[in-house]
């Protein structure tokens, strides 16, 4: 019964996020497709004070390019087939347009978090913009549940099993470090946060491409052929619900839940920038879209399908057990350890950024918040950790799944009602482009 209910929610919800997505592609003519312009913002000099253009990409960047980009992809492959991954890319193209209407609604929205810094997101233009602030309350809660109850679970419950495939480790001591290195950071506040995640993001990217470009190169004579095989299998109406459906919503749901585009959580930590120009971090966010589906993901796709993937018999999938395969298939003990590593960087930058989410929308709740509040959502936020080290995978999964859901679709809706802001703030920045902004 949940499998049904999390399969017509996510039918839904991508309609709604599709539908975004081409609204606001016609409406800001096709802004995901301008390259130069996004370069040019990101390295654009800003007041070094607070939370930096580059900085809140890092940040966004963290909170995307997590199990969704290894695991996530594997289990689209597993569920949805090969043409799953053909829709995560139509999901990143159409997706950007509308991650930048929500940057920008985002900016426009935020709130003075102390000196320097800002608070931002969908529940704050949804109760400021709209004027719903019980909606934009369902909204902030349902982060919390999501990203502290589930996000972050997963990630603890990822790194546990990534490890065991190397060597045997009792889950209750994985869980143990995960937290202890965890509080360590959480501890010193967004500002900590920041500049882990400035570090950490170009160094695990990098790394895992390395990698990615390594297996490519060794088998590039299968590539062309794979990637029509991507495409064929995307349109096969010869099995409508179990090929082109499944597919399709698989592949939009995993491309969301890796990318976040439609979703709205992005905006929390690109609300963060110290930048006064909305616009501008709406072409900066786009960037985070394609760096994480279009290279992360596609190159982890490309990995497992070179691979002998088909040969597995799986139990409680969580599909880093898919990755860490094919990783070996193609290199070894070597390969086992790279995919770990990754998982280990991957999952620990989003557990960051997943409890600086949850960070934000308690603040939308508690106005002046305390410290207390802030340790006890610290306290829960390593429970939920060390719990996640020992919990079922499909359960997680499941959960996790049904929350972003809802999301997703109080977020579309937003989006529509606030059309019009995004459209008038492109065009003023448009007005004053060649000006110093």
């Amino acid at each position: 019964m949940i499998h049904i209910f999390n399969s017509i929610l996510w039918a839904i919800a991508s309609i709604l996020i599709v539908s975004s997505g081409l609204y606001f592609t016609h409406a800001l003519h096709f802004i995901q497709f301008q390259f130069k312009e996004m370069f040019h913002n990101l390295f654009q000099n800003s007041d070094h004070k607070g939370i930096t253009p580059i900085q809140s990409l890092m940040l966004s960047l963290a909170s995307r390019i997590g199990v969704g980009s290894i695991a996530g992809v594997a289990l689209a492959i597993y569920l949805g087939g090969i043409g799953s991954i053909f829709w995560m890319w139509v999901s990143a193209f159409l997706g950007a347009a509308s991650t930048f209407a929500e940057s920008v609604l985002g900016m426009i929205y935020r709130e003075k978090d102390g000196e320097n810094l800002y608070k931002g997101g969908p529940a704050y233009y949804i109760k400021k913009g709209l004027g719903k602030p019980k909606l934009g309350s369902l909204y902030a809660f349902l982060v919390l549940l999501s990203y502290i109850g589930g996000f972050v679970g997963i990630q603890a419950n990822t790194i546990t099993k990534s490890l065991n495939v190397l060597t045997p480790v009792d889950p209750f001591i994985v869980g143990i470090g995960i937290c202890l290195i965890t509080s360590i950071i959480i501890y010193g506040g967004v500002k900590v946060i920041s500049k882990v995640t400035d570090k950490l993001v170009p160094i695990m990217t990098f790394f895992y491409l390395s990698i990615a470009f390594y297996i490519l190169c060794k088998n590039i004579t299968q590539i062309p052929n794979l990637l029509l095989l991507i495409i064929k299998s995307a349109f096969n109406f010869r099995s409508f619900t179990s090929g082109f459906l499944a597919s399709l919503i698989v592949g939009m749901q995993r491309g969301i839940f890796s990318n976040e585009a439609g979703l709205g959580t992005g905006s929390i930590t690109s609300s963060t920038s110290n930048t006064k120009i909305p616009a501008r971090q709406g072409y900066i966010q786009m960037l985070g879209i394609y760096i994480t589906t279009l290279l992360i993901c596609t190159a982890t796709a490309i990995i497992i399908l070179t691979s002998n993937y088909q040969e597995l018999i799986l139990e409680d999938v969580n599909g880093i057990e898919i990755t860490q395969y094919a990783f070996q298939y193609h290199l070894g003990n070597f390969g086992s350890i790279a995919v770990f590593i990754s998982i280990l960087l991957f999952s620990f930058s989003t557990i960051l950024t997943g409890y600086y989410d949850g960070e934000s929308c308690l603040k939308y709740f508690i106005h002046n918040i305390s410290k207390k509040h802030l340790l006890l959502l610290k306290i829960i936020s390593l429970v939920v950790l060390f719990t996640g080290a020992i919990a079922s995978s499909n359960f997680l999964w499941n959960v996790v799944d049904i929350l972003v859901a809802f999301l997703a679709i109080i977020n579309i809706y937003a989006l529509f009602h606030l059309k019009s802001e995004v459209k008038q703030e492109l065009d003023y920045y448009k007005k004053r482009k060649y000006d110093k902004i």
